[in-house]
């Protein structure tokens, strides 16, 4: 199992190979503690759209149903060694989408790797960067 994913993460787009129209902008906060994984994402796409979109699932294997922009999500977690493997099923215009998504976390805990293998998103690799702790 990996260090804590728990923080606030921005895309860093122009190190990341996104597949098809890529947002302009993505930032995710995410909470995490052993089994429980909350994930609110943020996504601005090119023409200024804002999506809020929040995922919630545990390592512990369980199925989880999340609604992302709209979709019903099943999703499975687990680490495989320091990777959690998130893998979702939606469908999608009368085909079933499937997505496996490997999260590694740097050595110094400062970069985010989510890199698409084996799924319908086969090669999309996003890297996100750990943002300063905002003071109250």
């Amino acid at each position: 199992m990996s260090a804590s994913l728990t923080g606030t993460w921005k895309a860093n787009l122009q190190k990341s190979k996104v597949i098809g129209p890529g947002p302009k902008e993505m930032r995710m906060n995410i909470a995490h503690a052993e089994p429980n994984l909350d994930v609110e994402m943020f996504i601005t796409t090119q023409n200024g759209e804002r999506h809020q979109v929040p995922f919630r699932a545990s390592t512990s294997g369980e199925e989880a149903v999340n609604s992302v922009l709209g979709q019903t999500w099943r999703s499975r977690l687990r680490w495989i060694g320091q990777e959690l493997l998130i893998e979702s099923w939606v469908e999608h215009e009368d085909r079933e989408l499937r997505f496996r998504d490997f999260w590694s976390l740097s050595p110094d805990g400062q970069t985010l790797t989510m890199q698409h293998r084996d799924d319908d998103l086969a090669g999309q690799i996003t890297i996100l960067e750990r943002q300063p702790e905002q003071q109250p």
